[in-house]
Order: C-alpha cells, then structure tokens, then sequence
C-alpha cells in the first residue's frame, strides 16, 4: 500500500478479533516503534506488551476504554533519559514515545491488523498494577489485533477539515 493511501484509510479499530496476532506481525510492529525518531537519539520510549489474560485483566481495571484485544501495548517513556530543550528545560519524552506510537500503528494498519490510540487510563492505577512501569510515564494505551467482522470506521473518520484552515503559508 502506498503511504498516502495507508494514512488516510488507517481507522481506530475498536472491535477486535479473537484472533492472535503473528510473532512476526507483532515483532514488525515492534521494530517500526523501535525505528522511530526521538529527538537527539535518546530513545527514551519503551513499550510493554501485554498478551497474557492477566495483563490484559489488569490494563482493563485502568481505562475506561474497553475493546477486549489479544494483544495490548502499553507506550511509557523515561523522563530521565529524554532530551531537555536547554531554552525551557521542556521534556521530548512524551513526543518522542507518540511518535514511537504512530509509526507502530502505521505498521500494523500496513499489516492488516488495527489499533487505536487510547489517552483514556489512569497513570497512577497503571503503576500500580505494572510495577514495571516505575519511573516511567505512560502516554497510552494501543489495542492491537485484527478487525473483528463488521468493524469499520466511525462515522467522523472521513471528517477532515479543509488543508487552508489547519495550513497557513509564511
């Protein structure tokens, strides 16, 4: 699929499957979070995924977000390693793991596999449950599987505002 084509028909995907997803459809997956740009290379982003019913049980009592994937990765950054902007002292961290999040979901939609993005958790109900997650900050929450029969877009998915009013020339 040609990348114009992929970004406008990627939807978030909110009926999954129960279909497992392939070791190396989820390794892909993976290595294009992996691959992404962070600012100065720090690669602050780490990313957790959740495939066992006790995982998934547990990240499901932290959002109210419930689409019952087989696979959900949990995208955290650690502040200590993320650039600083020298100006303002501003952490990248958080920009740096959304676009480890956005590369992953590109990679899955190119795979044939969905995903939303999902802000909707409470950080400190997930650091309770996930140990794992100490020092770190997540950013969200991606349901990863295949679209379940009759998923399709939300009625806004082709809702887009005109290019002239979100791009200005200088």
């Amino acid at each position: 699929m040609d990348f114009a084509k992929l970004a406008a028909e990627r939807y978030s995907l909110r009926k999954f499957s129960d279909r497992p997803v392939e070791a190396e459809k989820l390794s892909a997956v993976l290595e294009a979070g992996r691959n992404a740009p962070t600012a100065h290379n720090l690669q602050p982003q780490r990313i957790f995924v959740l495939q066992s019913a006790e995982a998934l049980e547990k990240v499901d009592g932290c959002t109210g977000a419930h689409f019952h994937p087989p696979v959900m990765l949990m995208v955290a950054y650690d502040p200590a390693v993320a650039w600083k902007r020298e100006d303002d002292g501003k952490n990248h961290g958080e920009i740096d793991a959304a676009i480890a999040a956005t590369q992953m979901m590109l990679q899955a939609a190119d795979l044939g596999l969905g995903t939303t993005y999902v802000g909707m958790f409470d950080p400190e109900k997930l650091h309770a449950a996930f140990p794992e997650l100490a020092g770190l900050t997540p950013i969200a929450l991606l349901p990863l599987g295949y679209p379940a029969e009759g998923a399709h877009p939300s009625r806004l998915h082709a809702d887009r505002k005109p290019l002239e009013e979100l791009v200005k020339y200088l």
